[in-house]
């Protein structure tokens, strides 16, 4: 990683990740952006691409979703957003949900300190999950009668 007048020299590897990131709704781990990557470049590492995601992090071309006890996923959009996480599958959607930048003055004024940001998730369960219990459902109600 070696910077040239503040910045970082131009990376095949962090420009294909940033194209990966740019091109994905899922939400990626390191993990999954290697397993994506590694074929397609071989010389790639899962260093190396931890190193790039904290490069393109720190210069705000992505945004990474610290997630708690699992893994931090990673997201190719920048602007200000709310997601929906399945408690079932892990599944991290976009939400088309105004961005209610009204929230931070209103904590704001509740703390009567200084808010940044704020970042907004709702929990549940898919319709893909959903689906799947209704039809395993059915399958076990079919059966018992």
């Amino acid at each position: 990683m070696i910077k040239t007048n503040g910045q970082y020299r131009h990376s095949k590897q962090r420009a294909r990740i940033l194209e990966l990131l740019h091109h994905t709704k899922s939400h990626p781990t390191a993990i999954m952006i290697f397993e994506d990557l590694r074929r397609e470049i071989p010389s790639l590492s899962l260093g190396n691409v931890y190193r790039n995601l904290n490069i393109l992090v720190e210069q705000s071309l992505i945004r990474e979703l610290k997630m708690g006890s699992t893994y931090d996923r990673y997201d190719g959009t920048v602007a200000p957003h709310y997601h929906f996480i399945c408690e079932t599958c892990g599944e991290i959607s976009d939400l088309e949900l105004p961005h209610d930048a009204a929230l931070n003055g209103k904590v704001q004024k509740l703390t009567k300190g200084r808010v940044n940001y704020h970042r907004l998730e709702f929990y549940g369960t898919c319709a893909k999950c959903l689906s799947t219990r209704q039809e395993y459902a059915a399958r076990m109600e079919t059966r018992l009668n």
